[in-house]
C-alpha cells in the first residue's frame, strides 16, 4: 500500500470514528444550582463564567431545590400539585443522580431548608412539614399544619422554630419546639404526674398495679420525653396568596409575598403578628428573599423585580426582568442576586451595587428553583 493511500485511510477512520464526548468541567467550590422544570433537570452553573457546566436529571416537575451544608449534595422537590411524592438527591461533585427518597403518603413536596443536617420540606397534599435524616436515610419527623397548601419553609438555626406559608388559607404558621412530653405539662409546673394518687395517700401492691421501681409507677422514675418533644402552633392571618417569603438576618422579622393582593404582610415573629401590610404593587409576587445583611428584600413578581428597603419599609427601585419571573436568590456575599424568569428560559443577574441587570444565563427551559452551594 503506498504512503498516499495510509495516509488516506488513516484520514478517513479518524472522519469516521465516533465521538467522544469531551468530560464535563468539575463542580466548581462555589456553584449555583438551577432547576429547569421543563428539562428536568439541574444545572450547575459556575458563578465566575455564568456558565452551566453540567445538567442532571431530577424526575418529574421539579420546583425547589436546596444544597447540604457541606456543599456536595443537592436535594430537589418533585411537586406535581400532588402528584408526586418523591425528593430527588443530586451528587454535586460527580455532577449525577444519587438516589430518590420515596415521601410516601407526604404528597406534593415544595418548599426546602437544610438544617441541623436534615431536609425540611413541605407536603402540599398532605398539608403537613418533615424533615428528612440523611444519616439514617428516614423520614424522622411529621407535622400537620391543618392550612391549605403549606408551601415554602424556614427552619432556624436550632431546629426549634419554623415558619411556612400556607397558600390557600392566606396564613402563616409558626411551629415552636417546647421541651418534655408531647401533650404533657411544662417540666416545672407543680403537683404529682398525671394518674399519680394523692400525697399520703396508701401504696397498694395489687393485681393491674405494677411493682415498686417500675417507671411511671409512684415510687419509681417517670418514663423519658418520647422523641421529638412537643410542638406549639400559632396560624397567623396575613394576605391572599401568601406564598414566598423569608426572615430576616436577626430572626426577628418574616415578610411575607401575598400574591394575590399584590401586598407585604410584616410579622413580628416574637410576638407572633403582623404589624404591617405594605402596598408593594407585586400581583403575582412568586418570592422574597432578603439580602444577607437584611438592607433589602427582593420579590419577583410577573415580569418585575421590586426591590423594597427594609428599615423605611419603601420601594426604592423596581427592574423589568422578563416573563413570568419565579426563584430569587442572593449570593451571600451580597454582590448579585439572580432571578429565574421562566417564559424566558433564561435566569437573570442583578447587580446588587448599582440595582441593574448585568448578564443572563441559559440554564434549561423554563427556570425556577435557585440554590447556592459551597463546599466544605
Amino acid at each position: 500500500m503506498s504512503l498516499p493511500l495510509v495516509k488516506r485511510c488513516l484520514l478517513a477512520y479518524i472522519l469516521c470514528a465516533p465521538a467522544v464526548a469531551a468530560p464535563a468541567q468539575s463542580t466548581p467550590s462555589t456553584a449555583l444550582l438551577v432547576l429547569s422544570k421543563q428539562d428536568h433537570t439541574l444545572a450547575i452553573v459556575d458563578p465566575a463564567t455564568l456558565k452551566a457546566l453540567a445538567r442532571v436529571p431530577v424526575g418529574d416537575d421539579p420546583h425547589e431545590v436546596v444544597a447540604s451544608a457541606d456543599g456536595r449534595t443537592a436535594y430537589v422537590s418533585n411537586y406535581g400539585f400532588g402528584r408526586f411524592h418523591t425528593l430527588t438527591v443530586v451528587d454535586l461533585d460527580g455532577q449525577k443522580q444519587k438516589n430518590v427518597i420515596d415521601l410516601g403518603g407526604l404528597r406534593g413536596p415544595h418548599g426546602l431548608h437544610f438544617q441541623q443536617g436534615k431536609v425540611w420540606f413541605t407536603a402540599e397534599a398532605a398539608k403537613a412539614i418533615g424533615s428528612y435524616d440523611p444519616g439514617t436515610d428516614e423520614i424522622d419527623w411529621i407535622m400537620g399544619t391543618g392550612q391549605n397548601r403549606t408551601h415554602m419553609i424556614y427552619v432556624f438555626p436550632d431546629a426549634k422554630k419554623i415558619l411556612t406559608t400556607n397558600v390557600s388559607s392566606a396564613t402563616v404558621t409558626i411551629l415552636e419546639h417546647t421541651e418534655g412530653p408531647a401533650g404533657m405539662p411544662p417540666s416545672s409546673s407543680s403537683g404529682p404526674p398525671p394518674g399519680a394518687p394523692p400525697a399520703g395517700a396508701p401504696q397498694y401492691q395489687g393485681a393491674g398495679v405494677p411493682p415498686p421501681g417500675t417507671p411511671g409507677r409512684p415510687g419509681g422514675p417517670m418514663p423519658g420525653p418520647p422523641p421529638g418533644g412537643d410542638w406549639n402552633e400559632t396560624v397567623i392571618p396575613v394576605g391572599r396568596g401568601s406564598e414566598g417569603f423569608d426572615v430576616t438576618p436577626d430572626l426577628k422579622q418574616a415578610w411575607v409575598a401575598n400574591a394575590w393582593d399584590g401586598t407585604i404582610s410584616v410579622i413580628d415573629i416574637d410576638a407572633k403578628k403582623v404589624t404591617a401590610t405594605l402596598a408593594a404593587n407585586a400581583r403575582g409576587a412568586n418570592r422574597l428573599k432578603f439580602t444577607s445583611d437584611g438592607k433589602l428584600a427582593l420579590i419577583s413578581a410577573g415580569p418585575e423585580l421590586v426591590i423594597f428597603d427594609v428599615a423605611s419599609q419603601k420601594e426604592v427601585k423596581r427592574l423589568t426582568i422578563g416573563h413570568g419571573s419565579g426563584g430569587v436568590l442572593v449570593q451571600p456575599d451580597g454582590q448579585r442576586a439572580y432571578v429565574a424568569c421562566s417564559g424566558d428560559a433564561y435566569v437573570v443577574v442583578v447587580d446588587m451595587k448599582k440595582l441593574e441587570i448585568t448578564g443572563h444565563i441559559e440554564a434549561g427551559g423554563n427556570p425556577d428553583g435557585l440554590a447556592w452551594a459551597v463546599r466544605q
